[in-house]
């Protein structure tokens, strides 16, 4: 039997023909203004439902829903469901404590949380991803212990952001064992839809240490590759920085390495007075600003790369520095003393006086 003709005003088949255009309104109220429109216009119910590709109970029910409540009956009617039983704060609370030492855990998962809750391990994923708790992650921290180190941040910090007049500042640091690793099988190359792919064993081949000295103003970088990194490699990296830069001011920002502070090394900058050593705090080597080119051509050059030999990893560092040294830029610090201060030590866990 041949349906009614719905009846629409104007408005409403403004509103549902707008539906069917619109990229923003979901596919099911599209689906339902379609639906309607079909219906007043006189379409029936068997030819709507095979047209749109949908039952005729579906055509039914949106159609009667349209007739007795108008635009507002085509939004879908609250669900009842089972009420949640553990709120957000409970499952957080649950999770900042530790499990209990019969699991055998160091940290909770979803589905031992949710085990132990009763309920679902998705429940609990939705509550850490709201709240961004991750369990599973660990960051670490140090603090410094060195008896100067306030002296030493505003020594360092003070040469990056207000260096002295017609000097040079450098900071110079040595990658130690870098290793040049070669695949047990050859690299596949990225396709589309496919990274690139790699063995996941390998095979050593030697090590090798660069020493680079990073000048702050520019980003150019002096480096060089040694077997060994002893005093006697230092020395010499030395003497390569000081001639790269002859009859300058050199403030060279360095680590509390022990053969940075050698005799001999001591020595040799009493015969160049125009050379000064600035050592960053113990445990503070990330004042070294030369660390930040250590991971950029780690990442860029030595993770993925494959070597056959130690001369070849060599040449394939020495290839990124002298493309880093075309393209280089300063490199920025920003932070003051004063904000780096409260950060680097030890806070007092209590304000009592005992």
């Amino acid at each position: 039997m041949q349906s009614a003709t719905l009846t629409l005003t104007d408005q409403d088949r403004m509103t549902l023909t707008s539906w069917t255009r619109a990229s923003t309104v979901s596919a099911g109220h599209v689906e339902r203004a379609a639906i309607v429109l079909a219906c007043a216009d006189g379409t029936g119910t068997s030819e709507t439902a095979r047209r749109l590709g949908v039952s005729r109970p579906t055509v039914i029910k949106w159609r009667d829903r349209f007739a007795e409540h108008g635009v507002a009956g085509l939004d879908d009617e609250p669900r009842s469901g089972r009420p949640k039983r553990v709120d957000d704060a409970a499952i957080i609370a649950a999770t900042l404590d530790p499990p209990p030492e019969r699991l055998g855990v160091t940290h909770w998962s979803t589905r031992l949380l949710a085990a132990r809750l009763g309920i679902g391990d998705a429940t609990v994923a939705r509550a850490w991803r709201r709240y961004h708790v991750q369990p599973w992650r660990r960051e670490t921290f140090k603090f410094s212990t060195d008896p100067q180190l306030e002296a030493k941040v505003r020594d360092v910090v003070g040469l990056y952001l207000d260096p002295p007049e017609k000097a040079i500042v450098l900071c110079v640091d040595e990658k130690s064992q870098i290793q040049a690793l070669d695949r047990t099988a050859p690299i596949l190359p990225l396709r589309p839809g496919l990274p690139e792919r790699a063995t996941h064993d390998y095979k050593r081949n030697g090590t090798t240490n660069l020493f680079a000295a990073l000048e702050v103003a520019t980003g150019k970088v002096t480096d060089r590759c040694y077997e060994r990194h002893g005093k006697a490699e230092f020395l010499a990296f030395l003497e390569q920085v000081a001639r790269a830069y002859p009859r300058r001011r050199l403030c060279v920002v360095l680590d509390n390495y022990h053969t940075h502070k050698h005799p001999d090394v001591e020595r040799w900058l009493a015969k160049r007075k125009r050379v000064t050593l600035h050592f960053t705090p113990t445990s503070g080597s990330w004042l070294n600003l030369v660390e930040v080119f250590f991971g950029i051509i780690t990442r860029q050059a030595i993770r993925r790369g494959t070597f056959a030999s130690v001369p070849e990893l060599v040449g394939a560092i020495r290839t990124f520095i002298d493309g880093w040294n075309e393209r280089c830029h300063p490199f920025a610090w920003t932070k003051t003393a004063d904000e780096i201060l409260p950060h680097a030590t030890r806070q007092r866990s209590s304000d009592a006086g005992h």
